[in-house]
């Protein structure tokens, strides 16, 4: 593993975005908060991931570099943002990151659920890997 992790460790990274990260970071939205809760120091089948990851010149909401994966929790304000949303995809996938896309209000009212379905796809990821 700790090969996959040298080649996301040397992602790009955009610099003027680690204000704006680290803001992020502090307000957290409540079901990032709650997802946060359940993936952070390795919980979740001991992988370490990262909150407000800067990626070339987006943020992502949670990074596991160990095995390249992507978690974006969408809520209301990405109700008009589909075409940023897909050119973003795009982006990401082209680094070789695989996302998972969460919805806010299900994080809120089946946080049990959603880590099920987590556990079911990184466990597929850590196969792979």
């Amino acid at each position: 593993m700790k090969r996959a992790t040298q080649k996301f460790n040397e992602l790009p990274y955009n610099q003027e975005l680690k204000q704006r990260a680290r803001e992020l970071r502090k307000a957290g939205n409540l079901s990032e908060v709650l997802l946060w809760l359940q993936i952070k120091n390795k919980q979740l089948f001991g992988l370490d991931f990262d909150r407000q990851k800067i990626v070339g010149n987006y943020i992502v909401d949670f990074f596991c570099a160990g095995i390249g994966v992507v978690i974006e929790v969408d809520g209301v304000s990405h109700d008009y943002k589909s075409e940023y949303d897909k050119v973003r995809n795009e982006y990401l996938k082209g680094l070789g990151l695989r996302i998972i896309r969460l919805f806010d209000s299900d994080i809120k009212n089946n946080l049990n659920g959603i880590m099920e379905y987590l556990k079911t796809e990184l466990a597929e990821l850590l196969l792979i890997t």
